[in-house]
């Protein structure tokens, strides 16, 4: 990078800051930080859903996916996180929206106190918050990556950079920053993205390289599945993913709630599918063809595309090109710690704080951004470990780790918004949660710690969820544990139009405010 990359980057920088400030006018409360106020239009909604999917690791692991194997990168990959969010339109979205128009919460899991009890709100958002510091310490870690092959600089200065920023503008503006940054990050990344296919395009041939370049690539990479990408790995990503997409990482779910009602809802998630489905390939084209324009130096070829942007890229697109890494990185980092924000001062800080559940506008909106600040910073130490033994490197964390220990977290979540599962209450919730968590580590390790070998990847990541799934439907039909007051709440989530929750809505449901303390938080408390 010269210093003409240079200015783009820090000119981007200095846009993200901005929107923030600007959004910083549009937040009054815990709701405006939360859920954008109920106010965001569906189109923006469905935008930053998309972008908040997905980060630098697009860049890093997946590239190196598409370098070994081919378009298996897509198919195991986006296609299925376009068809569960397709899925969840309709079934998902929604129900999601009316958490916050019908029963006013500001957080995802703000409802599960009424929905089953105390104990499991908590169990799912502690093991929630820890799973995402995880997680985005894998994205730090990431773009941190592919900023030191452009720049030089350490993995651990590039993980404060990015971090530094990003604190910054999301701390200040809440959920409208994240949306807003995110629509720019989404155009930058649309010019930096066709830029990179055009060239590429034009050093194998021009357009006709679409459709030439296959007889050319290594044996194997035009196969939908390959490698440990199978089939069963494929069946298995599009089960999780369509729970982790449509609420199960809790800042997608944020997404829906931010919009004016459930129809716009639903227009956001068949926006964010449809991007879902189209984007990825320009993406992933240049992806595709990297063996023949580089050699990988790493053994998981996930330095393949960074090389190949320094290769073919001139001075000044190469650092637009940059910045479209750090969009998507910052994009997901950024929604992630304004939802895990607000699990901890609606679920987790009023359970063990008198003061928390007495919070006004003001103490709420402080509490919020220095939560806010605190998970970034949680996040971007474990960043710094992430190439240990103990997390390997960044691609198992973001495949293995994340969806392996996602779907015990929301299973009992997303199924407790259906009515079809009403039947299942606290101790189905908490046996699938603890019973999933333990699949995980006995299908990944041994009882000494050690990591297990001889467990195909497919099985790695679904057992947990496919567990925790028979189990909450199971113990729902063996120990029953639907009450009136359950079966209001789960009428009003699923009634449709404006009206009342429907006939079937034989009690009232107990709803929360901000700054107010239901009659269970109390009961919970002096327990």
């Amino acid at each position: 990078m010269n210093s003409l990359d240079w200015a783009v980057l820090i000119g981007y920088f200095g846009v993200m800051v901005a929107i923030g400030l600007w959004s910083h006018k549009r937040v009054d409360n815990v709701s405006d930080f939360f859920t954008a106020g109920g106010k965001m239009p569906w189109w923006l909604s469905g935008i930053s859903h998309h972008m908040s999917g997905y980060s630098a690791v697009m860049f890093t692991g997946y590239a190196g996916i598409a370098y070994q194997y081919g378009v298996t990168s897509f198919v195991t990959w986006s296609l299925p996180i376009a068809i569960g969010i397709g899925i969840g339109a309709k079934l998902f979205a929604p129900r999601l929206n009316r958490l916050r128009s019908r029963l006013h919460v500001a957080s995802p899991l703000e409802y599960l106190k009424n929905r089953y009890n105390i104990p499991t709100q908590q169990a799912l958002a502690w093991s929630g918050l820890l799973l995402k510091i995880v997680d985005v310490g894998a994205k730090w870690a990431a773009i941190a990556t592919l900023l030191s092959v452009f720049t030089g600089i350490t993995l651990t200065q590039g993980i404060f950079i990015t971090g530094a920023i990003t604190a910054l503008y999301c701390t200040i503006g809440g959920l409208w920053a994240d949306a807003l940054t995110e629509l720019g990050q989404f155009i930058i990344q649309l010019f930096a993205g066709v830029a990179m296919l055009v060239i590429t395009m034009s050093k194998l041939g021009g357009f006709s390289s679409l459709w030439t370049i296959w007889d050319k690539l290594p044996d194997g990479h035009t196969s939908p599945t390959a490698g440990p990408y199978t089939v069963t790995f494929l069946l298995a990503y599009l089960f999780i993913k369509t729970f982790e997409y449509n609420g199960g990482m809790w800042n997608q779910a944020q997404r829906y709630m931010a919009t004016d009602s459930a129809h716009s809802a639903s227009r956001s998630a068949w926006l964010s599918a449809a991007l879902w489905l189209i984007w990825p390939t320009v993406l992933f084209f240049p992806m595709w063809a990297a063996p023949l324009l580089v050699d990988a130096q790493k053994p998981d070829a996930s330095d393949s595309y960074a090389l190949m942007t320094e290769q073919l890229l001139p001075h000044g697109l190469l650092g637009l090109v940059v910045v479209g890494f750090f969009s998507h990185t910052m994009a997901m980092c950024s929604s992630d710690a304004n939802a895990i924000s607000a699990v901890f001062t609606r679920d987790i800080a009023p359970v063990f704080s008198k003061a928390a559940r007495n919070w006004n506008e003001r103490g709420g909106l402080l509490a919020a951004r220095l939560s806010t600040l605190a998970f970034l910073g949680l996040s971007m130490a474990l960043a710094t470990q992430i190439n240990s033994p103990t997390f390997k490197d960044i691609i198992s964390v973001v495949i293995k780790w994340v969806a392996g220990l996602m779907g015990p977290i929301a299973i009992p979540f997303m199924l407790g918004l259906l009515r079809s599962f009403r039947r299942s209450g606290p101790t189905a919730a908490l046996t699938s949660w603890a019973a999933g968590l333990l699949a995980f580590y006995f299908t990944n390790y041994n009882f000494d710690g050690s990591t297990k070998t001889d467990v195909a990847l497919q099985y790695q990541v679904a057992l947990p969820l496919a567990i925790s799934l028979v189990l909450y439907i199971v113990i729902g039909f063996i120990k029953p544990e639907d009450t009136p007051e359950r079966d209001a709440l789960i009428d009003k989530v699923n009634a449709d139009g404006g009206g009342p929750a429907g006939a079937g809505a034989a009690a009232t449901v107990p709803t929360q405010k901000p700054g107010q303390e239901s009659t269970e938080v109390q009961e919970g408390v002096k327990d």
